[in-house]
């Protein structure tokens, strides 16, 4: 017999552990009491410093304010990523939040940048984009606009551990119980295989109708205890390591994430307000950690604050991601690299599903099989548009990047790959948090150029076709002299919230 959930065990802290208590104590409120079980024994995974826009979604619900937020977790504004040296050496191009120029019904903008290139316009599709021109610029404002013209569209850098202290302040004063210790012994139910309660090493025993485990890379519940299985993912994207490492703050604060592509991995830059975020992401077949750390050290840009941290990963999902009444959030459900910043949204993601999907009288199969369904089709998609960067290279100055071009990629990305290079052609996958203007940055980045256009393209004669661009161009430029740097908008805005 299936009973009510009346109290939710979170098993872990972090970013995971407090975004699901925090979340979870916000929308159910009274209905389900939450206790979060961690130990500050166990450290806490560093990366996952740069998000994309859906955070603010997230801050939107528990109701932050977001002055507060930036100066509490030494935010920084995050307009997009650059990318460096993917598809050539020497080569860049920007995966902005933005989208060029204005599309209009059943015809983006780009078909009619298309048109005008292949008539001899030498005009880069960014010079449309007002987050490329900000980013550039190293400006930024929360604009209040109508038009989606000048939309700015954002997200954050922040250091990950002050935000999870941040998410246990407010979820704690909210009611959230936390309790110290670590977890020596998981109870199941005889009868129903469900987790029942958690021995702690103090011999203290919590017991819970439902469990998240947010207990990192272990996953102490999902793996150790249910032996749910994992998916390897590593055949298409073989960086099995991290290694990260904080540095003295630059004195200008760019508004992006840079991304730099080195030999057999990349390289990561973010600017928080108090230090800069590095890390290089890399292959263990291809480099030593001795032959990492030189080029990780050597490419800072400011003094190394500590010794780097090494994190080894396998990429690939859990492959329940639910299993019986136990949900993994965080790295206990799998692991993407953080090349596109969705680690924090995963984790965001898993928890709003669940609380769509809650088990208001008990776990059943129909709740659990959807949220799984939609978990591993989240998953692959993600996972798609990462292999996009790595399989879309023209660098021949290693093995690594020649096995990257040549691998057998799923057939849902040679199908969009192939749709855009025949035509220009976007089709917006359901459960894909990534809208087309991005596959769009980032095909035409990596070098795929549409061979045709969109026939509505061919509505303008040649001079309204250059006009159109001219006056998009212009209207795209117009705010720019009125918005503040980067470094001006923190410091007026932290200080008037």
């Amino acid at each position: 017999m299936k009973e009510k959930i009346r109290k939710v065990v979170v098993v872990g802290g972090g970013t995971a552990g407090w975004m699901s208590a925090a979340l979870l104590k916000r929308v159910l409120g009274e209905q389900v009491a939450i206790e979060l079980v961690e130990s500050e024994q166990i450290g806490i995974v560093g990366v996952g410093e740069a998000t994309i826009p859906p955070i603010q979604h997230v801050n939107a619900v528990l109701g932050l304010n977001e002055a507060e937020f930036l100066r509490e977790t030494k935010s920084t504004i995050k307009l997009a990523i650059r990318f460096e040296n993917w598809r050539k050496q020497g080569d860049s191009y920007y995966h902005t939040f933005g989208a060029p120029g204005k599309s209009q019904a059943f015809c983006h903008f780009h078909h009619f940048w298309t048109r005008a290139q292949q008539a001899g316009d030498s005009s880069s599709l960014w010079d449309y984009d007002l987050n490329y021109l900000c980013a550039e610029a190293g400006k930024f404002a929360k604009l209040k606009v109508d038009d989606p013209m000048w939309e700015l569209h954002y997200a954050y850098h922040f250091d990950a551990s002050l935000y999870g202290a941040f998410l246990r302040k407010y979820s704690e004063q909210r009611g959230v119980k936390r309790t110290e210790g670590l977890v020596e012994q998981v109870n199941i139910h005889p009868e129903s295989g469900h987790v029942e309660s958690l021995v702690l090493k103090s011999g203290k025993v919590i017991e819970g109708d439902f469990f998240v485990d947010c207990s990192g890379i272990r996953g102490l519940l999902i793996h150790k205890k249910l032996g749910t299985g994992y998916e390897d993912w590593g055949h298409w994207l073989p960086c099995d390591r991290a290694m990260a490492v904080p540095s003295e703050r630059f004195e200008e604060t760019l508004p992006y994430t840079r991304s730099i592509a080195h030999s057999a991995g990349w390289q990561w830059r973010i600017p928080l307000q108090h230090r800069n975020g590095n890390g290089l992401v890399y292959s263990s077949n291809h480099y030593s950690d001795e032959q990492a750390a030189d080029i990780l050290l050597n490419n800072l840009e400011s003094k190394a604050l500590t010794d780097p941290k090494i994190i080894p990963f396998r990429t690939g999902r859990t492959r329940k991601q639910w299993n019986r009444n136990v949900v993994a959030v965080g790295l206990s459900s799998g692991f993407l690299e953080p090349l596109e910043s969705t680690s924090i949204y995963l984790i965001q993601s898993a928890i709003v599903r669940l609380i769509h999907l809650f088990p208001h009288a008990g776990v059943s199969s129909d709740l659990v099989d959807e949220y799984n369904r939609q978990s591993q089709r989240e998953y692959e998609l993600i996972r798609d548009f990462i292999i996009l960067h790595y399989y879309l290279n023209e660098r021949d100055d290693s093995q690594f990047w020649r096995d990257a071009r040549n691998m057998d990629v799923p057939d849902r990305l040679t199908e969009k790959i192939g749709l855009f290079r025949s035509n220009g052609g976007l089709v917006q996958d359901q459960l894909d948090i990534f809208l087309e203007p991005s596959w769009l940055q980032v095909m035409l980045g990596q070098g795929v150029i549409p061979q045709d256009y969109h026939p509505i393209a061919d509505s303008l004669t040649n001079a309204q076709l250059k006009e159109k661009l001219a006056n998009t161009k212009k209207l795209k430029m117009e705010p720019l002299p009125k918005i503040p740097s980067h470094d001006q908008f923190l410091e007026m805005f932290c200080k008037a919230g």
